[in-house]
């Protein structure tokens, strides 16, 4: 499988907090979904990604080149707020930034904004939530980007917002020589859109890999508050005890270590980021 992107071993220390050595890929043709808890260290590694903060040490290769090669072209990036002056109208914004790329397509820019409502001559101060991200996804799409950069564009937006956006999403990755990494809290989107998965805490990546092998390795456990022992307890990650019983996660290896009145059951991404934060923070 052809790589998109790819980190390897990135290290970026500060006084309270360390990116360690974190390793994975975005393959060609597909959505990497980037998930973690808040300070897990997933808008650091995408700053690292875009060249605007340096690593200590660790190497990362986009489209077969080193980083400091790459034509602005070839990425599209959508943050969860825009850098755009509120004063701007959206052909300000055309203007301010179509200059740094040299294959700025301004009739695929108006097709976009006809497509998304979006009135040229209105300030980006008078845009709501979901009609600024769509402005981003305008101007990313617009100059030939392979790769699209997402840091939480959908956090915020009414769920026909995120839909709509989904299925841009995929429509652009319909093009197998495009890819996306995809961060975002708002995980159904991105077991929606995402193929794979880079999961990133406290600074470490604990898996990166397909979306489906992640679902399917692990499971949500529940039953009474004295259906386990010490021994079987030890088998559940994050594990949370509450007047009615007990609920955590556990690798579905394990599932068999557990009395048959003990609940086992397919679990969620946002459940898999619940219980394995509150299971570090446990063994803190």
């Amino acid at each position: 499988m052809n790589n998109i992107l790819e980190v390897r071993s990135i290290r970026k220390n500060y006084n309270t907090f360390t990116l360690n050595d974190v390793s994975f890929d975005v393959p060609k043709g597909y959505v990497t979904g980037f998930i973690g808890p808040n300070g897990a260290g997933k808008t650091t590694t995408l700053k690292l990604i875009l060249g605007v903060i340096n690593a200590d040490s660790g190497n990362i290769k986009l489209f077969d080149n080193e980083k400091g090669d790459i034509q602005s072209d070839q990425i599209g990036v959508v943050m969860d707020y825009p850098l755009y002056a509120d004063e701007w109208s959206i052909n300000d914004v055309q203007k301010a930034i179509s200059p740094f790329y040299k294959n700025w397509d301004k009739n695929k820019f108006a097709q976009y904004l006809k497509q998304f409502d979006l009135e040229p001559k209105k300030k980006v101060k008078e845009l709501s939530r979901g009609m600024k991200v769509k402005l981003q996804i305008s101007a990313a799409l617009c100059h030939d980007a392979k790769l699209l950069i997402l840091d939480e564009p959908t956090s915020g937006l009414d769920p026909v917002a995120r839909d709509e956006i989904c299925d841009l999403l995929r429509a652009f990755i319909s093009d197998e020589d495009h890819s996306i990494i995809f961060s975002t809290h708002i995980t159904t989107d991105l077991e929606k859109t995402a193929d794979f998965i880079t999961f990133i805490l406290n600074g470490n990546i604990v898996f990166t890999g397909a979306k489906d092998d992640l679902l399917q390795k692990y499971a949500r456990v529940a039953g009474g508050i004295d259906d386990l022992n010490e021994d079987q307890k030890r088998h559940v990650i994050g594990y949370r005890q509450h007047s009615a019983g007990f609920e955590g996660m556990t690798e579905t290896s394990n599932a068999g270590k557990f009395p048959s009145n003990v609940l086992t059951e397919e679990i969620s991404l946002d459940e898999i980021i619940i219980f394995m934060n509150k299971g570090a923070k446990i063994n803190e």
